[in-house]
């Protein structure tokens, strides 16, 4: 049990003699238990912060043999090029015969979303359907950074693109536009 003393009693020489008086004590006891309590409550209703995840849909490990490359149109597709130094270049279509672009594009909602929606429109004008919608690919690069591709990511699903994919295989073409030559 803890207890509070108030004093020692007296205890000085000479004079008269006293009556020794008694010490009051409190009791902290009840204070102790409600701490406790009122710990515990508050450990157990807090809400612990979720963690932020993105949901991404990974290929096999073990690739089957049968399986055949699918064709897409290019109509549809817009590539996404992630390179050194926040540079990132887009182009629709092909790129021997591009729809539009190849453009250097800022990050963000007055560059790369802006022109992911724009392109988003006339992808659904041209198929009239929205289940055929665009088609993103990403190809970032050796040495674009980590914040970049989540920036792509991020702008994916903001922009609500349903279909992207990343590739890490550049052509010959799209590595002299990535590197300005």
């Amino acid at each position: 049990m803890a207890e509070l003393n108030t004093g020692d009693g007296g205890g000085g020489k000479g004079g008269k003699v006293r009556s020794k008086k008694q010490n009051s004590k409190v009791d902290l006891t009840a204070m102790v238990d409600l701490a406790f309590l009122l710990i515990t409550f508050f450990m157990l209703t807090t809400t612990l912060s979720k963690p932020q995840a993105m949901s991404l849909g990974l290929p096999d490990k073990d690739p089957k043999e049968d399986s055949k490359d699918m064709k897409v149109d290019e109509n549809r597709t817009m590539t996404l090029m992630l390179g050194e130094n926040n540079k990132l270049v887009y182009y629709m279509g092909l790129l021997a015969t591009p729809i539009a672009g190849p453009k250097d594009m800022e990050y963000g909602g007055n560059g790369i979303r802006e022109e992911i929606l724009k392109r988003k429109e006339s992808v659904l004008s041209y198929t009239g359907d929205k289940e055929k919608g665009m088609i993103v690919i990403i190809k970032p690069s050796k040495k674009s950074s980590y914040k970049n591709m989540i920036d792509i990511l991020d702008e994916m699903v903001i922009s609500d693109v349903p279909t992207y994919t990343i590739v890490n295989d550049f052509t010959p073409e799209e590595q002299k536009l990535l590197d300005g030559k």
